[in-house]
């Protein structure tokens, strides 16, 4: 009887120390890259969000500048609009029917510090509540004036803070020239007037007296002066933001024509 034979098996070889050890290497190469890489890519979505948050914040703010021009309300011995160097005041129908008056006001001011200690510019827009009665409106005029030189507890819970601002200029457009606003109708701007530089805040008064805060003027007296058939706002950015530089926007009066 003849015996049977098996095949023979080779013996069972494992990996060695150094081979586990290069191949551990190998892997956490492998996840440091992959973990950079996603984190440059958290980074980048990041960084576009906010670019174009900024970005909406200002398309928004413009778009508010135009519907409070377009909706001002233009009424006999009552102010409408009025520019005084440092805010521009604007008198508006209301948003919902029957709701009256608004005064508006747009202003340029330094709020907080930066990481370099330099104060941070911003766009502010301020709204009075609805207005009915003429007492209540020439108030709010005079509030929206005070406004723009300092800023009360009351008036700093009306403002918004809108985009970062570097400086900020106003141009009317009257006789088929853009002029400065402080300046006789009909002189061209031929060099843009910076704008002033903050006046130290003085002490708030409890309710200032009608038409005698800084800056204002008397709304009530004689007769409001004519509209310009055009403004022109001229921004000018803080660097750093989604959109930087100069900017321009101009503003035509319905009703006006004759390519203006």
């Amino acid at each position: 009887m003849r015996a049977r034979s098996w095949p023979l098996v080779a013996p069972q070889r494992g990996f060695t120390l150094i081979e586990l050890l290069v191949a551990i290497s190998l892997m956490a190469v492998m996840s440091v890259l992959s973990w950079r890489g996603l984190d440059g890519m958290t980074r980048s979505q990041s960084r576009l969000q906010q670019h174009g948050n900024e970005v909406q914040a200002l398309q928004a703010a413009l778009a508010q500048w135009g519907v409070d021009l377009d909706a001002m309300a233009i009424q006999p011995q009552t102010p409408s609009l009025d520019w005084d160097g440092r805010a521009l005041r604007i008198v508006r129908q209301g948003v919902l029917p029957g709701e009256g008056l608004r005064v508006v006001a747009w202003t340029r001011r330094n709020v907080g510090l930066t990481s370099s200690n330099d104060p941070t510019g911003q766009w502010l827009r301020w709204q009075s509540p609805p207005l009915t009665t003429r007492v209540a409106l020439l108030q709010a005029w005079q509030q929206a004036a005070d406004w723009g030189q300092y800023v009360s507890a009351a008036d700093a819970q009306r403002e918004v803070r809108l985009v970062p601002l570097s400086q900020w200029q106003i141009f009317y457009y009257r006789q088929d020239a853009w002029s400065n606003p402080l300046s006789s109708a009909g002189t061209p701007a031929t060099t843009p007037t910076p704008e002033p530089a903050p006046a130290p805040a003085p002490a708030p008064a409890p309710s200032p007296p009608q038409g005698q805060g800084q800056g204002a003027q008397a709304p009530v007296q004689g007769k409001p002066e004519a509209l310009p058939d055009g403004i022109r706002l001229v921004l000018q950015l803080a660097p750093g933001q989604a959109v930087s530089g100069q900017l321009t926007r101009d503003w035509i009066r319905p009703g006006v024509g004759g390519g203006k």
